[in-house]
Formats: structure tokens, sequence, C-alpha cells
């Protein structure tokens, strides 16, 4: 089935993906959600990258100004007190428990739309900490934002607890990103040394980090 135009990445949407991200944007399948001026908020990505690593955040938030918001309220120790909440909250821990399994469901249908079919790597893990906690409200928000209300509920909570800085109502796009010089075209980050190698390359070379990463 063909999907909205809207959802579909144009190369515009890429280049100002890629600026907003400071690095280049990489597999992305459809703009999860957007600004009101139609700019990208969150990139769906394939649950599986390109250079086969397995790639579990399937709504990558992006938005500079939505991201140092919610960076903000994990600063505040918002993570800890709704992580609390989960124990004592039946009705919030199961409402999350759906969110899980609506994330699973969202990301093997993202994978099929990306033709890299089911990663078995990261099946029945989600994203953000669910089921049980909350350890990244990014993961959360972005799930939010691409879902829409009332698939997530502590993404929800996040997204109107970040309303002093952001809400969905307004662009606050302007002066957000670069948009006057190059659109970046390398990533410098440690993850560069690993792209377009083979599965089982991939898993030698974390083998040798191993032994380093326990001396530490």
């Amino acid at each position: 089935m063909t999907k909205p135009a809207s959802l579909l990445p144009t190369p515009e949407d890429l280049q100002v993906l890629s600026r907003q991200l400071g690095r280049p944007v990489r597999d992305v399948v459809e703009i999860g959600a957007r600004c009101v001026c139609g700019n990208p908020l969150v990139a769906t990505t394939s649950p599986r990258l390109g250079n086969g690593i397995p790639f579990p955040t399937t709504y990558y938030l992006t938005h500079p100004i939505i991201t140092a918001a919610v960076s903000r309220l994990e600063a505040n120790g918002v993570m800890v007190e709704m992580s609390q909440r989960l124990t004592i909250d039946h009705d919030l821990a199961a409402r999350y428990q759906r969110a899980h399994e609506s994330y699973l469901a969202a990301r093997r249908a993202v994978g099929e739309r990306a033709g890299v079919g089911p990663v078995a790597e990261i099946d029945g893990v989600s994203a953000g900490g669910m089921p049980t906690r909350v350890k990244c409200l990014h993961v959360l928000v972005g799930h939010s934002l691409a879902a829409g209300p009332g698939v997530n509920p502590l993404g929800d909570e996040a997204i109107g607890l970040i309303s002093p800085w952001w809400s969905a109502d307004r662009c606050y796009c302007d002066g957000a990103w670069d948009v006057a010089g190059p659109v970046p075209a390398a990533d410098l980050s440690r993850h560069t040394k690993t792209q377009g190698l083979p599965p089982a390359e991939l898993e030698r070379k974390r083998a040798g980090r191993r032994p380093q990463a326990q001396e530490d």
C-alpha cells in the first residue's frame, strides 16, 4: 500500500534531518511527525541500519528544540519519578505495557516497509525502558509524537511537561539549526568505523572491545 506523501521523506526532509542532527541521517523510512510548518520532528528509522547494526529506536526525535526541552526534564529527575510510579500505579503500568507492545508492532511494520524483515537481535525489546521503567524520555516523546495521543502515557505526559519550551501548535524552527552552511556529510562518531561491515565482522570488532571495556 502506498504511504501518504506526508510520511515519505523527501530529499529536502533528509537534508533538514541531517542539519538538525549535525550528521548525515541514515536509513530513514518515513517522517514520523512534522512541525506545523512541515519540517521533520521525528525520523522513523529502519530497525536494521544499512551497515547491518540492529536499531531499536524506531521513532528518533530530531528537532533540536524538542530534544533540548526533553533533556531538561531528564536532568530534573522526571525519569526516576516516572519509574517509581510504574511500580505502584497498576493502571499506568498496564497502559505502559500496551505502549511497549504497540511499539514492537509498529517496528515490525516499519521493518516490513523498509524491506529488512524481522530483526532477531531486538525481538521483544522495545526502547526507552519500556515496559517496566523509563530510561530515555526522548524515545517516549518520539513515540507519542509519531503514534498520536493515547498510545504512550508517559510520552504524552512528557509532551505536556515540555509545554513551556515547545508545543505542537507552534513552529520553533527559526534559528533552531544551521541552514546556511553545507549539509553535514561526514559522521565523525565512532560508529563510522563499523559502517558497511558485514554482521560477522561487526561481532568480531565488538568481541575485541569487550575485554577492554571490562578492564575499564
